[in-house]
């Protein structure tokens, strides 16, 4: 039995170990070596008269450094081909070992270009290795602009007092670069301007890339004398014929405008000291929305009194006046003369205020008196002398 177990973990041990080596160390692909030309996208489309860009590498895998001679065959007649590394025509280009050297073939389409597929190849070749890069360029014809706007918010809600801000991405779907022109056409006496994404400045055209698109910004502000109601905004957008739409709305919301003045119009009136004399104000709402929980306030001179009838109003209707009763007691021994009082109407969001001149006359009960006490004096004063003047 022992010789059985001996042998079995003498087999074993052999497998074990190989299964274990494998497991931790699998086995690397063969490395791969040589010279290529590469590119994305090596069959395109271009359009008469313009010029079209075709991107590559020049990739050295494993080879020792050499210098590589660039060159480009099959150039149809009347066509112009150059290659471009760095943003300048070179000849040449020795890439390291396993790195690569960015291009660009630069291709002028001419305007009388016929339809049909052109075969141009690019080809690096060195002393000891050479290789050629084919490239499919087929002649489309003009496809005409194409634009697209969107939204995703569409509707605002606001009071005449906001400014209303919308984000609008527009599309250019056209196969070539585009000047996009912007306009809006909005209700009378709203305020419409744009903006470039997160900019300030404003625009009225936004310069897209074929196939790009960007976001702007039209800012639209209410007159503030505005019902409450609904307006639309139509936004536009075009470039050499083609037009897209993108219609917004604002959602506006009343707004109460608070008015305070006296009934008469005429901010003044008399009073007499330690008397109290009542003044007719008006409360009015000139606004579209109802104003709500209206409270009366005044300030007057240090020992004056002041008093509201009411001293809340609970609404105020949109164009509708309420009389408001204010009573005004001067102190008593306030000295004649001019004397302002300043009321105020509050609500939520609102409020308006007035200053009240008052001419406050002394009683005249205050003037008899006075003139009794010069009296009596004066009879004191006689008394006195008489009384003295016989010594």
């Amino acid at each position: 039995m022992r010789r059985l177990i001996v042998l079995f973990a003498l087999v074993a041990a052999p497998i074990l170990t190989a299964a274990q080596v494998l497991a931790a160390d699998p086995p690397t692909p063969p490395a791969v070596k040589g010279l290529w030309l590469l590119t994305e996208y090596p069959s395109q489309a271009v359009r008469p008269g313009e010029v079209a860009n075709v991107r590559f590498k020049l990739q050295n895998a494993g080879l020792a450094p050499e210098q590589l001679a660039l060159s480009v065959s099959g150039t149809p007649d009347g066509w112009k081909a150059d290659i471009l590394g760095g943003g300048q025509p070179v000849a040449a280009a020795m890439p390291g070992i396993n790195e690569s050297v960015s291009l660009q073939l630069r291709v002028d389409v001419p305007k009388d270009a016929k339809p049909g597929s052109q075969t141009i190849t690019v080809r690096a070749k060195g002393t000891t290795q050479s290789i050629d890069l084919p490239l499919t360029l087929t002649i489309a014809s003009e496809t005409p602009a194409k634009l697209t706007i969107k939204t995703k918010l569409p509707s605002l809600m606001g009071t005449p007092k906001s400014s209303f801000d919308y984000t609008l991405t527009v599309g250019n779907d056209s196969g070539k670069d585009l000047t996009v022109a912007l306009s809006a056409q909005a209700p009378g006496n709203f305020q419409t301007s744009f903006t470039e994404g997160y900019g300030s400045n404003e625009i009225s055209s936004i310069p897209i890339e074929a196939g790009q698109s960007k976001d702007i910004k039209i800012k639209v502000t209410p007159p503030r004398d505005v019902k409450a109601g609904t307006y639309p905004v139509l936004v536009k957008v075009a470039a050499e014929g083609a037009t897209a739409e993108q219609r917004v709305a604002l959602q506006i919301s009343g707004q109460g405008k608070l008015a305070f003045t006296a009934k008469d119009g005429r901010l003044s009136g008399e009073a007499t000291a330690g008397k109290t004399s009542d003044y007719t104000l008006v409360v009015s709402n000139d606004g579209t929305a109802p104003l709500e929980e209206v409270e009366l306030s005044g300030s007057v001179p240090t020992g004056w009194k002041v008093e509201f009838t009411p001293k809340t109003l609970p609404s105020v209707a949109p164009n509708e006046k309420k009389e408001i009763q204010v009573a005004v007691t001067p102190a008593e021994k306030t000295i004649a003369g001019d004397y302002v009082a300043s009321f105020r109407a509050s609500a939520k969001g609102e409020s308006s205020s007035a200053d009240f001149r008052i001419t406050v006359t002394t009683s005249t009960l205050w003037g008899i008196a006075g003139i009794g006490i010069i009296a009596v004096a004066l009879l004191v004063l006689l008394g006195a002398v008489a009384r003295y003047g016989r010594r």
